[in-house]
C-alpha cells in the first residue's frame, strides 16, 4: 500500500528541480524582456513606448528617432550583453575554482582591461582615435591571459588564483601610476570617471565592436558546462571520467578574458555582478553548471538592466555611475557571504 505513494514522492522529487529550473529560466527571460523595453522608455527625454514602436523603425531623422537609435538602444543592448557575460563568467569561475567568492576580477581580467583603457586615455589616443579605448582594453585583457597562462603553468586552481591576484595587483598599481603622473588634470578626471563604470553616452559603434567578443566568450563558457558538472564530483573523479582539466582551464580563462575584456572596454569596471548572481540563483536551479550558466546569463542581464534603470531614476540630473551602484549593492552581499562561510567553518 505504501509502495505507490513512495514511488510518486520519488518521482516528484526527481522532477521538481528540473521543473523549478525551467520555470526560473522562463521567468527570468520574461523579466529581462520587460526590463529591456523599460530601459528604452525611461530617460530625461519624454519618449515612451509609442515613440519606440512607431518611430524606431521610421525613416525621418527627428529627435525621437535619434534618442532611441543613438542613445537608449545602444545603452539597453550593452546592459543586456555586459550583464550576461558577467553573470556567466562568474558562474563558470565559481564552478571551476570551486570557490564561492570567485568572480571575473579574481583572474585579473577586469583590472588588465581597465589598464589598457587607461593607457588610451593617458596617451591621448582616445581623444584622437575614439576606438583606441575599447581596442586597447580588449588587448589588455588578452595580454593578461597570456601572462596568466605562463604563470599558472599546469592545472592547479590555487596557482591560477595566485597568478590572477598578482596580475590584478600589478594592473592596479600601473593604473594608479598613470593617475599619479598624469600631466593633464582633465585626463585624470576622465580616467577616474571611466573607472567608476557606466554605459552612458555609448553608441552603436561600441555595440558593434564589443558584441562579437562578448558572444564568443559566452559561447566558450557555456561549452564547458558538461565538463564542469563532472568536476563537481572532484578533480580525481573528473580525470577518471576523461575530463581534461587543463583544457577546461584554458577555455574558461580565455572565454572570461574575451567577454569580460570587451565588456570592460566599453563600460569601465562594473563589479560584483559575477559574484552575486550565481549565489542568488543557486537555490532556484541547484548547482548543475549546465543549468546555472545560462540562467546566470539571464540573471546578470536582468540585474544590470535594472541597475541602469535605477541610476536614471535615482539621480536624473547627475546620474550615479553604474559601477558605484553595483558596488553599493554587491559589497554588503560579499560581506554576508564571508560571515556565512565563517559560521559554516565554525559549525
Amino acid at each position: 500500500m505504501n509502495v505507490q505513494p513512495m514511488g510518486a514522492s520519488l518521482k516528484a522529487a526527481r522532477w521538481s528541480r528540473p521543473g523549478k529550473a525551467t520555470l526560473t529560466f522562463a521567468v527570468l527571460a520574461l523579466l529581462v524582456s520587460i526590463a529591456f523595453f523599460l530601459s528604452l522608455s525611461i530617460g530625461p527625454a519624454a519618449v515612451g513606448f509609442g515613440a519606440l514602436f512607431g518611430q524606431l523603425t521610421g525613416g525621418d531623422a527627428d529627435t525621437a528617432i535619434l534618442i532611441m537609435r543613438e542613445v537608449r538602444l545602444p545603452r539597453a543592448i550593452l546592459a543586456l550583453l555586459i550583464g550576461a557575460t558577467l553573470g556567466t563568467s562568474g558562474a563558470a569561475l565559481q564552478g571551476f575554482l570551486r570557490n564561492p567568492l570567485a568572480e571575473p576580477g579574481v583572474i585579473g581580467v577586469s583590472s588588465s582591461a581597465a589598464l589598457g583603457a587607461v593607457i588610451a586615455i593617458y596617451t591621448g589616443l582616445s581623444a584622437t582615435v575614439p576606438l583606441s579605448l575599447p581596442i586597447l582594453a580588449i588587448g589588455g585583457a588578452l595580454v593578461s591571459v597570456l601572462i596568466l597562462q605562463m604563470l599558472s603553468g599546469g592545472s592547479s586552481t590555487l596557482t591560477l588564483i595566485l597568478a590572477g591576484v598578482a596580475i590584478s595587483s600589478l594592473a592596479g598599481a600601473l593604473t594608479s601610476l598613470a593617475l599619479n603622473l598624469s600631466p593633464n588634470p582633465y585626463a585624470a578626471q576622465e580616467i577616474i570617471f571611466w573607472m567608476l563604470g557606466s554605459i552612458t553616452d555609448r553608441s552603436m559603434v561600441h555595440v558593434t565592436l564589443a558584441t562579437p567578443f562578448i558572444i564568443t566568450g559566452i559561447v566558450l563558457l557555456l561549452s564547458t558546462a558538461r565538463d564542469l558538472e563532472a568536476l563537481t564530483l572532484g578533480e580525481e573523479a573528473a580525470v577518471t571520467m576523461g575530463i581534461n582539466l587543463n583544457r577546461i582551464r584554458i577555455v574558461i580563462v580565455l572565454g572570461t578574458a574575451i567577454s569580460v575584456g570587451a565588456a570592460t572596454a566599453v563600460s569601465g569596471v562594473i563589479g560584483f555582478i559575477g559574484l552575486v548572481v550565481p549565489h542568488v540563483l543557486r537555490p532556484f536551479v541547484g548547482h548543475r553548471p549546465a543549468v546555472l550558466l545560462p540562467v546566470s546569463a539571464l540573471g546578470g542581464a536582468l540585474l544590470l538592466l535594472c541597475a541602469d534603470i535605477a541610476v536614471r531614476l535615482v539621480t536624473p540630473g547627475a546620474e550615479l555611475k553604474l559601477g558605484v551602484l553595483t558596488a553599493l549593492v554587491g559589497a554588503p552581499f560579499f560581506l554576508w557571504l564571508v560571515v556565512r562561510s565563517r559560521r559554516g567553518i565554525g559549525a
